[in-house]
């Protein structure tokens, strides 16, 4: 059996266990900052189960390294795996393949490419934005001259960041929160150019069929 082979067994055999851990890392955190009132039990146990999952993406992550025999190449060729290792807030976006995942263990035929595009980029801007909502919510919460005083506001924010209308009525004022808003704008973008262009090329290819199939001279 090759290497291809065996990181696709792989992938294929933890895909819902990790998407099952993802879910649990992101409502760890989410109980982390929303729950004002957690006792020293509850931090303790929330920040085990971060911890648990986290130490499952890594250990996925050091797997697949290993499978592919790429060396460091792995690390340039799989820079969102990377990037979710060294900052697990984001190992939900992952989720979207999950999908997908189920579909191939039943079976079933997947959906079109557009259709894809647009499913994951709708799914990716929900996670992205409820876990960037949390971690701003976090940094600027009581923070001096800070206009983000509920997570409804940080909420409002993130989604003025990610649609890229950016209202400017509430704003980050802490290092951190800048940091997390430049990714949040990047993400946006990136989501946002990928919804257009999928919409776009999925119209001109249905009037392309359209001028293909009308009879001559019409």
């Amino acid at each position: 059996m090759d290497e291809d082979d065996r990181q696709g067994r792989w992938e294929q055999r933890t895909e819902v266990p990790l998407a099952l851990a993802s879910f649990a890392f992101l409502t760890a955190y989410a109980v982390r900052v929303l729950a004002t009132g957690l006792t020293g039990f509850g931090q303790d146990l929330t920040l085990a189960v971060m911890l648990g999952a986290w130490t499952l993406f890594a250990v996925d992550y050091a797997v697949r390294w290993h499978l592919a025999g790429q060396g460091l190449r792995f690390v340039r060729t799989h820079w969102l795996d990377t990037l979710v290792v060294l900052l697990p807030l984001l190992r939900p976006l992952r989720i979207v393949r999950l999908y997908e995942a189920i579909q191939r263990r039943h079976g079933q035929p997947r959906l079109s490419l557009y259709a894809r595009v647009i499913t994951y980029a709708g799914v990716s801007a929900v996670l992205l934005g409820f876990a960037g909502a949390l971690a701003v919510y976090q940094r600027e919460r009581g923070a001096p001259g800070t206009s983000m005083h509920t997570f409804g506001d940080a909420v409002w924010w993130t989604c003025a960041t990610l649609t890229t209308v950016g209202y400017g009525d509430v704003t980050p004022v802490t290092f951190w929160g800048r940091v997390i808003a430049v990714g949040m704008m990047a993400g946006g973008l990136a989501l946002l150019g990928a919804v257009t262009g999928s919409f776009s090329s999925w119209l001109i290819q249905v009037f392309s069929r359209e001028d293909d199939e009308r009879p001559p001279g019409s």
